[in-house]
């Protein structure tokens, strides 16, 4: 039976070249977005796409019901969001914060919650969340995705944790700057290999984590940031 991959925020950038990248390596996918471009995106690679948002329960289970429903088995599933608000730290207001939560720790907890006893059922899976490279460089251009990110990584290794018995892993994508994202030529001259990140690297790379090859990485934080990150 052809395996299934489930991806959210899949119209552009990161989460389409995932679905890109999955579809290739001959997955079927299941992709979400709010625009309505998702539907044709998922028809060009011959899954089913729904229009729906990371932060709405119902919608995230709408997709996991959609999944089961025409291919009766989920093998991956893709986490990844759009961008939290930026502000002046103190400036952020609770909404912003609470909004930051939903949208880049409890999109995770909600879908981990609904895929877990699938993936347990038929005997593993793996589950990929694109978080930042800030989640252990925190930046105050990104003061939300810097706290938020650094809380999924824990989430990260106590879910690895806890689910490893079962072959089920889950693992971080940390994206530098991406070439969807506009940078300066200061920014540039920070990054070691002198460029922006490609799109297909990072498709590139969740299909890496999804395959056998990474059978037992799990609980990781794998950057994906030409080199900016100076922590060890």
């Amino acid at each position: 039976m052809k395996k299934v991959a489930v991806i959210t925020a899949a119209s552009k950038g990161m989460g389409a070249a995932c679905a890109g990248a999955l579809a290739k390596a001959g997955y079927t996918v299941v992709l979400m977005a709010r625009s309505e471009e998702i539907l044709s995106l998922a028809h060009s690679l011959g899954g089913r796409g729904l229009r729906g948002s990371v932060t709405s329960p119902d919608d995230l289970r709408a997709l996991i019901n959609l999944a089961m429903e025409h291919y009766g088995r989920i093998d991956v599933l893709v986490n990844n969001t759009g961008h939290p608000p930026k502000g002046d730290l103190l400036e952020l207001t609770d909404e912003q914060w609470q909004e930051g939560g939903e949208m880049v720790l409890m999109n995770v907890v909600r879908t981990a919650r609904m895929v877990t006893p699938i993936m347990q059922s038929q005997g593993g899976g793996s589950i990929i969340n694109i978080s930042t490279f800030a989640a252990f460089e925190p930046s105050l251009k990104f003061p939300l995705s810097s706290v938020y990110r650094t809380a999924l990584a824990s989430y990260t290794k106590l879910f690895a944790s806890r689910f490893g018995a079962d072959n089920i892993r889950m693992n971080n994508i940390l994206p530098g700057y991406i070439e969807s994202y506009p940078v300066t030529d200061e920014v540039l001259n920070d990054i070691p290999l002198g460029r922006s990140g490609k799109l297909e690297e990072i498709g590139q790379t969740a299909a890496f984590l999804a395959s056998e090859g990474a059978a037992y990485i799990s609980g990781e934080n794998l950057k994906v940031d030409g080199g900016i990150t100076k922590n060890i």
